[in-house]
């Protein structure tokens, strides 16, 4: 919480993670739109054509994202991601990134990547603390309002969906806002962990 609430001078914040398994989906009639006392209808099967991964960064800040799509979400990929993490960020700011515990985040090709950029600081959620990464919120936006009810014949229309809507995004971009500081989340936390049996606090 401290990132998110008094964030490093000369450092830009930023919420990493990975969407993986994003299917391209296409039905196999064509939707049929809303109408006056109609609501829209879909068929309920549909055809697949593969899955995509996309690599999110979320400034905390201004709310931006920086996207880049794969195929597989290996070491590999994430490496890349940083990469062009690198090559975006202003080479005068430190960069946070704020990382749950995906094994992908901790390879070692990962940990000599960092080593040889010491720039770049990693600060992973807790173990069940997803909620904390605020790329996941962005992530469910994108998933409701672009992906949820798109089509696509093949994994190109939907990784360039994904692309305009992410410079769409970025036109005018909402950073997410904290409704309660972290004290008031701790106490509501502490207070729900109170009613479960065995919730080992």
């Amino acid at each position: 919480m401290g990132l998110y609430l008094d964030p490093p001078e000369k450092a830009l914040v930023l919420c990493v993670d990975e969407k993986s398994q994003i299917q391209a989906l296409d039905r196999s009639a064509p939707v049929l739109p809303m109408m006056p006392g109609m609501p829209e209808r879909r068929t309920h099967d549909y055809v697949r054509h593969g899955v995509t991964t996309l690599f999110a960064a979320l400034d905390v800040a201004t709310g931006e994202v920086i996207g880049s799509i794969h195929r597989r979400h290996r070491a590999a990929e994430f490496k890349k991601f940083l990469t062009k993490l690198d090559k975006e960020v202003p080479a005068n700011l430190d960069v946070h990134l704020i990382c749950d515990n995906y094994s992908t985040h901790k390879a070692p090709a990962i940990r000599k990547w960092l080593e040889a950029h010491p720039r770049f600081h990693m600060h992973f959620t807790p173990t069940y603390s997803s909620w904390l990464n605020q790329v996941e919120r962005w992530f469910g936006l994108l998933t409701d309002k672009k992906i949820r009810r798109g089509v696509h014949k093949n994994l190109q229309a939907l990784e360039r969906d994904i692309r305009a809507w992410i410079a769409q995004w970025n036109d005018d971009p909402k950073p997410f806002v904290w409704t309660k500081d972290a004290d008031e989340i701790l106490q509501r936390l502490t207070a729900y962990l109170d009613r479960i049996p065995g919730a080992g606090h």
